[in-house]
């Protein structure tokens, strides 16, 4: 059990400080701190003009008398079989999901206010950053129309709306009917009115075109609703499913759909049901619960039309289930049962099952299988075999073909194979670091790809691969007003790791305001978990700093799979060290080799955020500045609590410390929050949603509390809290600026660029 005894009280002023905005002077071992430096020009290149300023941020008089928040302490005992901690701020700890307490509540206000008053001289700043970075945004833009099933689909944005008009038309897979209206699906600016949080995260149209259902989320914590249209009246249906997951399947008789309820307290994957139109919720049926807590239900159509697919999916092992939905109150029959260390992803299309697979593939294989034996390996035929420089990480069916996305050396690429294999046609690409990534491709019958291709200073370009000539038809390159492509470059970087691995940086800059000479600011970013990669796509608010002479870097460190399976396997569970050791060996090396001067920013968010906590304690003297976003923190805490949303589904990314005492040790030795010491520390922004459901606003919370309390310098320390929106941030397309604006304005502040 836990044990909590009262030991302080370290009481600030609370209330004072929301009136007031203040608490009280400050100290020189506050987030204050003062400094000053030459104010560098706007122009650009106008970065590597100026002298290195000193890490605090400048203050002008009135900031410099601010200070911050100061938590009240409470002992709060952590048992564990492996060893106690103590937890001296584990009070702000609260998971009622409608309301905080007073007290908690009193001191995130405290500190929301702390921190718009430490960043109100930098207000001008931050909206020329804002108006920048909308400045480049078509704001009447429509995405490509994609064909499925007798529609055309799209979504369009008007002038100053923030969400999407979701649209669609009849037509044929040549062309849409000009002779018939364009219908509006859903008018999303007009359902998210008086939420201060909104998002359509799913949306499906019966098989015979005449219902739609979607899932909605006005929480920002994965809680959806689930509605339904009528498409021939225009009329709501009353029919509703509360406490859903993201997902929502049609049956063929297009009066049946499938959905995933929520867990009520984990906030994870829970059972399987299907709903008919016109009967109650309370009355639909279970379709499959899985026991298993430590793997995900998901729940899809196959290409085919002909199955849902159930798949329980783990990091190690997963499960496919399947019910015919012409049969749509047939059991979830097994298809492929779960085997250690083996990970199945399938798909039925043209009468056949399409797997991607591990097994005996450690960078995965596609394999065809017959309908009639798809578990059994003496009918399996691969079609792209298992390759040691190239990894298979995604497979979409056809009719006529098959398209593949592979990584190579960071890069994903799209590759182009016939159902009998061989090795096809790979989509070129022009550049040394880039991304293609899949499409809209809804119509297992069309006869072309679609796919995006984008690099750091290349917009997203749509682009249809022929399946069986690979020609290629450009559809659209994303607009990005005032933004010429030909002033900017990208490059790939090849960093020297302590353990004698190459990690690859994707780079990007404004020629004509940037040199390699060892004189200009970078911000760099990394993530490294979950075998998720980063990929080197364009990002229209990273122009900003471009303009001003920021090399902005992507370090594709070991945890993600951006060099393959071994380059996840090397940065996870006994060897998550690997990805903090990459990113400082990253950034030392393009320091050495001249590509930026000591004005680095490093910034991560999430499973980042936890990279960036980790380096601020391994190498906090090597940078100036760091944004942490929505970070997780305080790992071992989280994966002891099977209570806490996601632990028991990420034991297998982080190791079990309730059950290896070996897991628990590693695990302690890097967590930031159990790591943090009374030394010098660079200038943090701190940023969280007070309803997130993947990393709780406590987590970061505690952080700031204690760092504030143990650190020694008079670097500013800012907890930015989102107090209406979860892991994602604001949900509008012009909210979410403020969130790039308010951490650019950060950054350049501190690299001495006041404009």
């Amino acid at each position: 059990m836990r044990i909590r005894a009262i030991v302080s009280h370290v009481a600030v002023p609370v209330a004072a400080a929301l009136s007031a905005l203040v608490v009280a002077g400050c100290t020189s071992g506050g987030a204050g701190g003062t400094a000053s430096a030459a104010t560098a020009n706007s122009e650009p290149g106008a970065a590597s003009e100026t002298a290195e300023p000193p890490a605090a941020m400048h203050q002008p008089t009135a900031a410099s008398a601010l200070q911050p928040p100061v938590a009240r302490q409470e002992v709060f005992v952590i048992k564990s079989p492996f060893g106690d901690r103590t937890d001296e701020y584990y009070w702000l700890r609260n998971d009622n999901s409608e309301k905080k307490p007073a007290d908690i509540m009193a001191y995130l206000n405290a500190e929301q206010a702390y921190t718009e008053a430490m960043m109100a001289r930098l207000v001008p700043l931050q909206e020329t950053l804002v108006k920048e970075i909308r400045g480049r945004i078509k704001e009447d833009d429509s995405t490509v129309p994609a064909f499925d099933h007798g529609y055309w689909y799209w979504t369009r944005f008007d002038t100053g709306a923030e969400y999407p008009t979701y649209m669609r038309r009849r037509g044929t897979p040549a062309a849409q009917d000009e002779s018939v209206q364009p219908e509006v699906l859903l008018d999303v600016p007009a359902m998210a009115k008086g939420e201060d949080y909104f998002r359509v995260s799913k949306m499906a149209a019966s098989p015979d075109g005449n219902m739609l259902a979607w899932t909605q989320d006005v929480t920002g914590r994965r809680m959806h609703t689930i509605r339904f249209k009528d498409l021939r009246t225009g009329a709501m249906l009353p029919d509703h499913m509360e406490g859903t997951l993201e997902s929502v399947e049609w049956a063929a008789d297009g009066k049946s759909v499938f959905y995933v309820r929520q867990d009520p307290v984990l906030l994870q994957s829970g059972p399987v049901y299907r709903h008919v139109l016109g009967t109650p919720s309370a009355a639909d049926t279970l379709v499959y619960d899985e026991p298993d807590k430590t793997l995900f239900t998901e729940i899809s159509t196959s290409r085919s039309d002909k199955y849902l697919l159930i798949t329980m999916e783990g990091y190690d092992t997963n499960e496919l289930r399947v019910v015919p939905l012409d049969r749509p109150d047939a059991p979830a029959a097994v298809v492929f049962p779960r085997r250690p260390n083996v990970r199945n992803y399938v798909d039925h299309c043209a009468g056949k099952w399409l797997i991607r697979t591990n097994e005996g593939a450690r960078n995965f294989r596609l394999v065809v299988a017959p309908e009639s034996a798809a578990d059994d390996r003496a009918g399996w035929n691969t079609i792209l075999p298992q390759r040691a420089d190239a990894s298979v990480d995604d497979a979409i069916a056809f009719n006529s073909g098959i398209a593949v996305l592979e990584r190579v050396d960071a890069n994903p690429r799209v590759r182009i194979i016939p159902w009998t294999g061989g090795n096809g046609t790979v989509v070129p690409a022009d550049e040394s670091a880039y991304a293609m990534t899949f499409g809209e491709n809804m119509d297992a019958a069309n006869t072309s790809v679609r796919i995006g291709y984008t690099s750091m200073v290349t917009p997203r370009t749509t682009i249809d691969v022929d399946l069986a000539t690979a020609a290629r038809t450009v559809r659209k390159v994303q607009p990005v007003i005032g933004y010429q492509g030909d002033q900017y470059e990208t490059a790939r970087a090849w960093a020297p790791s302590r353990d004698g691995k190459r990690i690859p940086v994707s780079l990007s800059w404004r020629k004509d305001a940037y040199a390699r000479d060892g004189k200009h600011a970078m911000r760099i970013e990394g993530y490294g978990a979950y075998g998720f990669p980063t990929d080197a796509e364009f990002d229209s608010a990273a122009v900003s700093l471009m303009d001003r002479g920021f090399l902005i870097a992507a370090a594709h460190i070991r945890g993600g799979a951006d060099m393959g399976q071994d380059w996840y396997e090397d940065g996870r569970l006994m060897h998550k060290k690997n990805s903090f050791n990459d990113f400082v060996d990253a950034t030392d090396f393009l320091r050495n080799e001249q590509w930026c001067d000591g004005r680095i920013f490093a910034t991560g968010g999430s499973a980042g955020g936890l990279l960036m906590g980790a380096v601020a304690n391994q190498a906090g003297s090597h940078y100036r500045g760091i944004g942490l976003h929505v970070p997780f923190v305080d790992a071992l805490t989280t994966m002891l609590d099977e209570t806490i949303p996601l632990t028991t589904n990420e034991w297998t990314q982080w190791g079990n410390p309730k059950e290896s005492k070996e897991a628990y040790e590693y695990i302690l030795s890097y967590s930031p929050y159990d790591n943090l010491t009374a030394k010098d520390y660079p200038a943090m922004l701190v940023t969280t949603g007070l309803w997130d459901s993947q990393v709780q606003y406590y987590e970061p919370a505690k952080f700031v509390a204690r760092l504030r309390r143990l650190r020694t310098d008079a670097n500013p320390f800012l907890l930015h809290i989102n107090m209406e929106a979860g892991h994602g941030g604001k949900s509008g397309r012009f909210e979410r600026l403020q969130q790039a604006a308010r951490e650019q304005a950060f950054f350049l502040d501190l690299a001495g660029v006041q404009k």
